[in-house]
């Protein structure tokens, strides 16, 4: 990931936690090309379809701005699955559950650097506060399915660009 991307990719973070902390949980994507847009989607979360109407307007707008990079931050539940799954629900479907963390899902698309995944795992406080833990970029590699956070959103902007 170079500087350009890393420093969206904070930007995009920081703006989801205070949502989070506010107790606001929309999924958010960054863009930043001709010009830099902020897009936000609440229904994100109730199913695939609203999440995948988001990521293909966020695609028409990145090549509207001629992006040459963008990040998509999601708030989620994970759950690994061993050896190498992870499974993945909406925020708010009750307490969690053994085994099941809170955590920023991202996805980040650089036109010269590629693409890259994380997350930004948290915890929250007996009050309920969020504490948050810095980025984490994934190592190793990401097989995605067409339900993960930004897998629309790549196939559009590339399909058309």
């Amino acid at each position: 990931m170079n500087e350009a991307t890393a420093r969206l990719l904070f930007a995009a973070v920081e703006r989801l936690e205070a949502d989070i902390a506010a107790l606001e949980c929309p999924a958010m994507v960054a863009i930043e090309g001709r010009g830099r847009l902020l897009l936000s989607a609440y229904d994100y979360l109730r199913d695939v379809r609203a999440a995948q109407a988001f990521e293909v307007m966020a695609a028409e707008r990145a090549l509207a701005l001629g992006a040459d990079r963008w990040v998509l931050t999601v708030p989620q539940v994970w759950l690994f699955q061993p050896p190498g799954t992870i499974a993945v629900r909406p925020l708010g479907g009750g307490p969690l559950r053994e085994g099941e963390h809170e955590a920023i899902t991202w996805m980040s698309f650089d036109r010269a650097d590629g693409i890259d995944y994380g997350r930004v795992a948290y915890v929250r406080r007996p009050k309920g506060e969020p504490v948050f833990d810095d980025p984490e970029m994934f190592d190793v590699g990401v097989t995605p399915t067409g339900t993960m956070p930004g897998f629309t959103l790549l196939q559009r902007y590339l399909a058309a660009g």
